[in-house]
Parts: structure tokens; sequence; C-alpha cells
């Protein structure tokens, strides 16, 4: 059984960092793009960032450049993404996600939550 497991959110205040991390079990994804998106409430989920299996591609979001950093650990089968300087509109479930051969996000963890205080 494949799973995503999602962990490190938390409450944090404005300007304060966090480290999210992304287990992955059940099949390695070493060869797989992975990505972390966020769904704040009563708005569409949005993709956050992305890596490609090497790491040698990534993707942010406008809103986060600069300030988030994906990065993979393939012997650990594990994606992490390292918030800093967050804004209270960074409030947000967090979901990991990997992409299956076809190159659909079809894997998904169960979510984080993100709380930033102003």
């Amino acid at each position: 059984q494949v799973q995503l497991v999602e962990s490190g959110g938390g409450l944090v205040q404005a300007g304060g960092s966090l480290r999210l991390s992304c287990a992955a079990s059940g099949r390695t994804f070493s060869r797989n793009a992975m990505g972390w998106f966020r769904q704040a409430p009563g708005k569409q989920r949005e993709t956050v960032a992305t890596i490609s299996w090497n790491s040698y591609s990534t993707y942010y979001a406008d809103s986060v450049k600069g300030r988030f950093t994906i990065f993979r650990d393939n012997a650990k089968n594990t994606v992490y993404l390292q918030m800093n300087s967050l804004k209270p509109e960074d409030t947000a479930v967090y979901y990991c996600a990997a992409q299956d051969s076809v190159g659909r996000y079809n894997y998904w963890g169960q979510g984080t939550q993100v709380t930033v205080s102003s």
C-alpha cells in the first residue's frame, strides 16, 4: 500500500519558519516528480512547489518564490518544503503528492495544517 505521510505543520508567528516533510512508503518515488500543494479555506488547491526526480528542475508559485525551498532525499524516499518568512496568507492545509508513471499527481498525502498568526 502506497502512503505519503506529511509532518512538520503547526502554528507559527508571521516571519517564522517551518519545515514540512513527506515520507513515502510502499514504493519508491526516486524516479518520479513530487510536489507540495496547499488549500486554504474557501479556496481552490494550488501548487506551491514541485521538484523533478533528480532535483534538477524546480517550480515555485510566485507567492512563495524566495521564501520556500523544495528539496528531496531519494535515499529516504522523502521530499521536504522549507518555509521561511511565513505570512498569514500562507495559512492552509499542505499536501504532498507524487507523480505516477505517466506524469499525473496520482499519489497524495493526508495533509498537514500550517497556521501563520499575524
